[in-house]
């Protein structure tokens, strides 16, 4: 197992995770849905949708390419649609990053309601409640996000021998997000008065353009697939 092979592969994860997440932009909405919650309450939540966050980026890591290939999708056609449904996102994001905002606050809206609409149900039994839908699913870790997990699931590599670096290095990669959503999360209110709206669009695009790097990248990887076998036979 090479060290710089599993680099490599945790830093393409990494960039590809972070990027369609985006834990600051949910902080920030983070920050308004929880704010009728107390400091305590809010940790605690972060917490489990730090926890949630993690198992369905893993499971769709390690899990979505062996199901597909189960219905018959090969991992170049994989390779080809799924740099493809990224870098659409990604485009989108970069060019209508309020619509995508909307989006995201309509869909972190639904904890509100619920808090509003449940006040004498205990604290964690709610908290329960929300952690998982809708605050990490769709919210934090939506369909975009298991695309581009299953995606970079997908940019496994052929031998088996480098296979347990690639795995190490993506599983990593989806740790370190989930950590970086808990902490976000939890510190909301200083994220947004350190940053600012303005700023958080900022980084936002950055963002999404790394994610359409990444995109292309697992595009060309998928290319390569289809077309190199061609050109070995001719």
């Amino acid at each position: 197992m090479s060290l710089d092979f599993t680099v490599q592969q945790f830093l393409l994860a990494l960039s590809g995770l972070v990027a369609i997440v985006n834990p600051i932009g949910g902080a920030f909405i983070f920050a308004q849905v929880t704010s009728s919650y107390s400091h305590a309450e809010r940790v605690l939540l972060s917490r489990r949708i730090g926890v949630y966050a993690a198992l369905v980026m893993l499971g769709a890591l390690w899990a979505g390419t062996p199901i597909l290939n189960f219905f018959g999708v090969t991992l170049a056609a994989l390779r080809v649609a799924g740099g493809l449904v990224v870098m659409s996102s990604a485009w989108t994001q970069l060019n209508r990053p309020e619509a995508r905002e909307a989006r995201k606050q309509a869909e972190a809206s639904g904890s509100a309601d619920r808090s509003a609409a449940a006040p004498s149900e205990p604290v964690p039994s709610a908290l329960s409640e929300i952690a998982f839908f809708p605050l990490t699913l769709p919210f934090t870790t939506g369909p975009g996000t298991i695309a581009v997990a299953i995606t970079l699931g997908a940019n496994r590599p052929a031998a088996y021998a480098e296979r347990a670096g690639f795995y190490l290095g993506v599983t990593l990669a989806a740790l370190v997000v989930a950590v970086t959503v808990a902490l976000l999360y939890a510190s909301a209110d200083r994220v947004v008065a350190l940053i600012g709206p303005a700023r958080a669009r900022v980084v936002g695009r950055l963002f999404a353009f790394l994610l359409l790097c990444v995109g292309t990248q697992i595009l060309i990887n998928g290319l390569t697939d289809v077309i190199a076998p061609l050109l070995a036979a001719r």
